[in-house]
């Protein structure tokens, strides 16, 4: 489905110069280009932004979580003349 069909656009035209007439005309189209060029860039950093702020928090939220230190392990001394299986493990 087509927006605007070649009528509508020689409509548009011609309503829009005899609106701001033919000498004011390039001027408003002028104007017209730096604020959409000014809106996109504006947006371009807007984004740039969003997206950094996205980044530097992923790798705190994605990080695992630190593990406690493991315990040294017991050493269990058996008692003289006990045999191997009598000790505590």
């Amino acid at each position: 489905m087509r927006l605007l069909s070649p009528g509508s656009l020689l409509l548009v035209t011609v309503f829009a110069v005899l609106l701001f007439g033919g000498k004011r005309l390039p001027d408003a189209a002028r104007a017209l280009g730096r604020s959409l060029r000014i809106l996109k860039s504006e947006g371009k950093a807007l984004r740039r932004e969003f997206d950094s702020g996205r980044e530097a928090a992923a790798p705190a939220s994605a990080a695992p979580a630190a593990r406690p230190a493991a315990e040294p392990e017991r050493v269990v001394k058996a008692a003289p003349g006990a045999s191997r299986t009598d000790r505590a493990a």
